[in-house]
């Protein structure tokens, strides 16, 4: 089965929440674990509850987990680079669970990373 889903199958008779809630980031903009900078891209693992955010000009990946406070940079977050530890405005991310891994799309460094 596919990575990401093409298309989203909602209800005829669905109804829409009138308020949203926020579920990761929302404490202004910076670079500090409760902070987005820009966040472009995201997954949502629905198995485990977590969502994976491309967080670009924070170069990193970060991931939230349900309810939580604060994320966890899984990938970049070692300030702008080229190096294997580091992402320049990472835009997407997905997860590859077969191989336990994530795929991320490197946008200023013109690659794409596993």
């Amino acid at each position: 089965h596919p990575l990401r889903g093409s298309s989203i199958d909602i209800h005829p008779n669905a109804r829409w929440q009138q308020n949203g809630l926020t579920v990761a980031g929302g404490n202004g903009y910076g670079n500090g674990i409760n902070q987005l900078y820009y966040p472009w891209g995201l997954y949502v693992d629905d198995d485990d509850r977590t969502i994976y955010i491309a967080d670009a000009s924070n170069h990193r990946i970060v991931e939230w987990k349900w309810g939580a406070t604060s994320g966890q940079v899984v990938a970049g977050g070692n300030e702008e680079g080229s190096e294997t530890h580091q992402l320049s405005y990472p835009f997407d991310v997905i997860v590859d669970k077969e191989r336990d891994s994530l795929i991320i799309c490197d946008s200023s460094n013109r690659r794409v990373v596993r």
